[in-house]
This record gives C-alpha cells, structure tokens and sequence, in this order.
C-alpha cells in the first residue's frame, strides 16, 4: 500500500516533549540522546485559488508624445482573467479526473474563488483551439515511431437538429512505450467509423500497427502497414462460448492461451531486449503450437460437421468457427512476437460536429503531459501560446511542451 509513498516530497518536523507531560525525578543523573523514533504520515494540501497581481510601470515621452508600458503577461487567452496554472488545473480536473464543469464550479465555490459554469465551458473551448499547434507537434512525434497503437470508442454527440443525439468516434492512437520516448496518446475525434479516418491520420507513416480486427484498418495494411494483432480479442470468443456452452476444445484454446499471457507477466518490467528475447525463447514455441493445432482442430470440424468452417452466423458453432479462423488464419498474431509492443475512457454527450475537435485537442496535451510530480514547482510555461497567437516573441509548441515533462 505504501510502496509508492517512496518518491513523495517529505516535510521534516522534530518533536519534543509537550509541557505538560508528566514527568518524575527518580535519580540525579543526566539522560543523554541515545536516538529518535520516526514515523510518517500522508498528508495532502488542497488546491488554493489565489491572485496574481502584475504591476506594469508606465512611461511617458514627452519629445515622442507617446507611452509606453511593460507587456501583458502572456496566456493562452488574451485578455483571460485566468492565468496558465488554473488553466492546466481545469483541464486536468476535467479530463484527467473526469470531474464535469459543475463539479468544479462547485469546487471553485467552495474555496471562495467562484468560477461559473458558462465561463469553464467558454475556457475549455478556447483552449482546446489555442492548444491546437501542440496537438499537431505531439501528432507529429508520434508518427516518428515505428510501432503504434489505434482503437475507436463511440462517443455521444448531441443533434440539435433530430432533438436526440447520433454517434460519433473518438481514434485514439499511442505510441510504443519500449522505444524510449515519454509516452503520448494523440484523440483524433470524428463523425463516423470509417477508415479513411485512420488512413488520413496516418497518411505517409510506414510501421507496425497493433489494432483490433476492425476491418476499417485493413486498407492501411494493404498500403505497406504491417499489422500486428493481438490475443484479447480471439480469446474473448472462446471464453464466451465456454462459459455459456463448455466444450474441451475452447477449455483447450483458452489453457494454452493462458500460457502466452503468464510469459508476458514475466515480461511486462523487462526492457526491451529481455522482452524480445523471452518472447522468442517462450511464446513464439507456444504459439506456434497453438496456431498448428487450431488449424488441424478446424479441419477437423469441417469434416465432422461439429465446429463448421462457413461463414460467422448467430448460432454456437458459426461462433466456435469464427474463433478458430481468427487465430489459424491470422499471421499477424505471430508478428508481436518480433517486435517488442507494448486506455484512456472518455464518454459524454458532446454538443456539435465541430466543438469535439477542440475537446480532442485539451484531451491529447492533458494526456500526453501528466500533472508534473508533487516535488516539482506548479509553474506552466507563462508564455504558452503566444507563438501561434500573435508575432510576439515567445517559446516554441515544442519547447513549452508539458511533454518534456514527461521526457524528463
């Protein structure tokens, strides 16, 4: 339970008798220190609302008749009554701690700072497009990595028009965490399920791709993506259909599935040379053997007619089927095993087709940057923005990255 307690800021308080304990003289001697108990206790300092006042002296010309002061200090948005740390605070609060905007309306009310509702939602919306260029540099860094990660989540969008709401789709894609890099998680939100928007995001990137069996993808793989597939998604069928309609066959597929799972629980800590070197030595054998067997279990079964071969339908055995296809006919289950690879919920109505994007922006920086360490200085870059906001001098999307953060 306290094994993370480790790197925690520690506060040094030295104790001393209180004056009135009780105390009794049982001899004429002195007791010298012979050493000191220590104990820890966690505590925490709530979030504290304060105001920073910046005092700009003028100066007047009386040759020129002009005046001139020193410049505003600089936000994501101009003339903003809040400054970048409650800036970070909110999006924080809203999409790492997934706290809605009321919640936080009441927060801020109870520390005697009250922000109200309309006003974080006019915040957040500035600043996921202010935020923008960073998206695109962290999109950037992570195309620079040969294996990448890619799912879809249907999310909620209100439809003003039909009075109800329609689905729309959060792309997520993530970096490989065995290359090096810190990891980043870039939400790429959309109107529809379609693959042309995995094909746009990842136009010109060439690498290997670990994704579902979503058939959206499958045209990234004709086009030079290698891809990579994993267990979860087969084992799944097999364990539904053992647990509604146990059979020795998918007892069977799911031990030896199990088996894979255990070696990657030894591997999970290891680097990435270890983890390669385990995988060939201990899983590339098994499953080999796994894929082996479920072919000769499928040929068995079209000639017995027990778990047929057609195409997957709504009964048991069109189920069982499918199973057995998805492994023995899928060698890009194979390919992890050569290159070492390696969830982020997020739900709720959104209010229309092109607020999301701006969403997805707060999202990805929130994510790939995670709130710096407690023994760190709550200090966001003052300058944030300025480059894309207007010629002044200022930080690049780079260097102002909470992404170095994470790079350490």
């Amino acid at each position: 339970m306290y094994a993370n307690l480790v790197k925690a800021p520690r506060g040094r308080h030295r104790r001393t008798y209180p004056d009135d304990f009780k105390t009794q003289v049982v001899a004429a001697c002195l007791q010298p220190g012979v050493g000191e108990d220590i104990s820890e206790q966690l505590d925490v300092e709530p979030a504290r609302f304060f105001v920073h006042r910046h005092i700009r002296p003028q100066y007047a010309c009386q040759r020129c008749e002009t005046v001139t002061a020193a410049p505003v200090p600089a936000s994501l948005i101009d003339g903003g009554l809040a400054a970048p740390g409650l800036h970070a605070w909110i999006l924080i609060q809203k999409y790492l701690d997934h706290l809605p905007l009321y919640r936080i309306e009441k927060i801020s009310e109870r520390h005697g700072a009250p922000i109200a509702r309309s006003t974080l939602a006019q915040w957040v919306g500035q600043l996921g497009l202010a935020l923008q260029p960073l998206v695109d540099r962290l999109s950037t860094l992570l195309k620079r990595g040969q294996v990448l990660h890619a799912d879809e989540t249907p999310v909620q969008q209100l439809d003003p028009g039909q009075g109800k709401t329609r689905r729309a789709y959060l792309w997520a894609y993530r970096s490989n965490e065995l290359e090096g890099a810190a990891p980043i998680v870039v939400f790429d939100y959309q109107t529809s399920r379609s693959g042309q928007h995995a094909r746009d995001f990842l136009q010109g990137w060439q690498g290997r791709l670990m994704v579902d069996d979503y058939g959206g993808y499958k045209e990234l793989f004709r086009q030079g993506v290698t891809e990579l597939a994993g267990l979860a998604h087969c084992r799944r069928k097999f364990f539904d259909l053992h647990a509604a309609h146990p059979h020795p066959v998918a007892e069977e597929a799911l031990r030896r599935i199990a088996e894979l799972y255990a070696i990657e629980a030894q591997a999970r800590d290891a680097d990435a040379a270890v983890r390669l070197a385990l995988r060939q030595q201990e899983a590339l054998p098994r499953l080999g053997d796994l894929h082996g067997w479920l072919c000769a279990k499928r040929r068995v079964a079209a000639v017995e007619r027990d778990w047929p071969v057609p195409s997957i339908t709504a009964s048991n055995a069109g189920q069982r089927s499918c199973a057995m296809w998805k492994v023995a006919s899928c060698p890009s289950t194979i390919t992890p095993l050569r290159m070492p690879s390696g969830r982020f919920a997020w739900a709720g109505a959104i209010g229309s087709s092109w607020a999301p994007n701006g969403q997805a922006s707060a999202l990805r920086p929130s994510r790939a940057c995670w709130p710096p360490p407690a023994s760190m200085d709550w200090n966001p870059t003052p300058g944030c923005g300025l480059p894309w906001r207007n010629s002044r001098p200022g930080p690049t999307a780079e260097s102002m990255s909470c992404y170095r953060w994470a790079a350490g």
